[in-house]
């Protein structure tokens, strides 16, 4: 059945354009083509990708952080529930108003009272502003540093600078080193960040974001084993490049350098928009759509790899829509956080309560840092 399963999965007619063959892809006469079997060392890539990570942060970003004065909130703590306790943790974060005056009656306590622990229960798994600024500064030096190696490997390349030569020889295109160790660079860094979601900064795109790793990551495995590996090269390069930009506003912004993270988010938003609702529709895509047709009749790899595009692109639409709505902000009022972020409460409560406040339990008031 095993052996079935792997004869359909790995079938010519789903991967290879009409007469090609896995024999055809085989290394022969100097020239070396990519195999499935490479992507497995996408594994301990990522394993050493968190290792750097851990060094990174601990050794350097957290130092930085020191230096620009970069200290959490002080967060005030929650009075001892197990009601509430028990509520938050297996029904609601966010109780309705209804569940609210339901509390009231279990607790004898006032709803502002509830409102307030609520609050402040959230914060407290809210991560810091130093975790959030040593995640953003290893995201950035990450990707400034694929982005060099990208440009390095692409520069020279007939490919960058004439689309139709992607296609030139497909699929019996020789597998450069470059090309080798960008592709498992990049594979081990999303494979990583996939293994760290459950403890990084979670974001009101949570889901967006795995579904962006996962077709990412399957984009790259499919275009590796099926030698769409000059395109690949391309798209990589072209999402690097605005990615530095955006992590680089958030560790200035972190750093309280708020002009350097406002020009920094100017000139992302119009890297982002060029490179992700322009070039990569617009030159990316249409290279994959249109010129694979003068070579040979569309096959299932070739629907295949075109979807996935359109599936990245569906979200670098709904991230435009997102940072529109920031440069709105910015423009027009006060840019105070991340639209994707899980901002922080203010956890005390208003002036007109400073009584109730008082037998409450609520003290300081802070301002919520959203970034």
């Amino acid at each position: 059945m095993l052996q079935t399963v792997s004869e359909w999965l790995w079938w010519e007619r789903l991967w290879l354009p009409v007469n090609v063959s896995w024999s055809d892809l085989e290394d022969s006469e100097g020239r070396i083509y990519a195999k499935g079997s490479h992507l497995f060392s996408a594994l301990p890539c990522a394993l050493c990708m968190l290792l750097v990570r851990y060094l990174f942060e601990r050794y350097l970003a957290t130092p930085l952080a020191d230096v620009w004065g970069i200290k959490d909130r002080l967060r005030l703590t929650v009075e001892p529930n197990s009601l509430l306790e028990n509520y938050f943790r297996n029904q609601a974060k966010a109780p309705s108003q209804a569940d609210v005056r339901s509390l009231c009656k279990k607790t004898s306590w006032s709803e502002r009272r509830i409102q307030v622990w609520f609050r402040r229960r959230r914060n407290q798994d809210r991560p810091g502003l130093r975790k959030r600024f040593c995640e953003a500064s290893w995201r950035c030096m990450f990707y400034m540093f694929a982005f060099i190696y990208g440009a390095v490997a692409l520069y020279d390349k007939p490919w960058l600078y004439d689309l139709r030569e992607v296609w030139a020889g497909f699929p019996k295109q020789s597998m450069l080193p470059s090309q080798y160790w960008y592709y498992i660079l990049e594979m081990g860094f999303y494979v990583s960040l996939l293994l760290s979601l459950s403890f990084d900064v979670k974001r009101k795109d949570f889901k967006e974001q795995v579904i962006h790793h996962t077709a990412t990551l399957t984009l790259l495995s499919f275009s590796w084993i099926s030698n769409y590996i000059r395109i690949g090269t391309l798209v990589m390069a072209v999402h690097d490049c605005s990615d530095i930009l955006l992590e680089g506003a958030k560790v200035f912004n972190y750093a309280t350098w708020h002009r350097t993270a406002n020009a920094m988010f100017v000139v992302f938003t119009v890297v982002f928009m060029v490179s992700r609702i322009i070039i990569f529709p617009f030159w990316l895509i249409h290279c994959t759509w249109v010129y694979p047709l003068d070579h040979y009749p569309p096959f299932f790899g070739y629907y295949f790899f075109n979807v996935m595009l359109m599936v990245l692109q569906l979200l670098h639409i709904y991230w435009a829509f997102l940072i529109s709505r920031m440069v709105y902000k910015f423009i027009f009022s006060a840019l105070e956080g991340d639209d994707r972020s899980d901002e922080e409460e203010e956890d005390s409560d208003p002036p007109s309560d400073k009584r109730q406040s008082h037998l409450n339990g609520s003290g300081i008031r802070g301002r919520a840092n959203g970034h």
